[in-house]
């Protein structure tokens, strides 16, 4: 393996473990429900991902040929975690979980929460 191809897959994975520290330390240390959805979805997402670059380009220049199974997780981590992230989101807004006061768009908040009483009372 040339030095270039080590250089770049060393390069892949400490970018990938930066990111996923930061993900790690920012769902342990933020507030609420609502901030803590950050660090996994986006932070922890890049840092795999930039791992499983790395792994796949190790593996191909390994065997010889392309490895698709790296390529594959990577794709289906990108496509369910804004997905999960929706529904976590959906589920806080559910229970009524409170947000930080410094949270932009408490008002939307109020107001969905508004919305859902109206609609309460109105089928009783």
């Amino acid at each position: 393996m040339s030095f270039y191809t080590e250089l770049l897959i060393c390069v892949l994975l400490v970018i990938g473990g930066i990111f996923l520290l930061i993900g790690s330390i920012g769902l342990a240390r933020l507030p609420d429900v609502f901030t803590r959805l950050h660090g996994p979805t986006k932070a922890t997402t890049l840092g795999i991902t930039g791992v499983l670059l790395a792994s796949m380009i190790y593996q191909t220049l390994n065997q010889g040929h392309f490895s698709v199974s790296e390529l594959l997780i990577t794709l289906f981590l990108l496509i369910t975690a804004p997905v999960a992230a929706n529904m976590i989101a959906k589920t806080a807004l559910h229970r009524e979980n409170s947000a930080i006061p410094r949270t932009t768009g408490l008002s939307l908040l109020n107001n969905i929460r508004q919305r859902k009483a109206a609609d309460a009372k109105e089928e009783d």
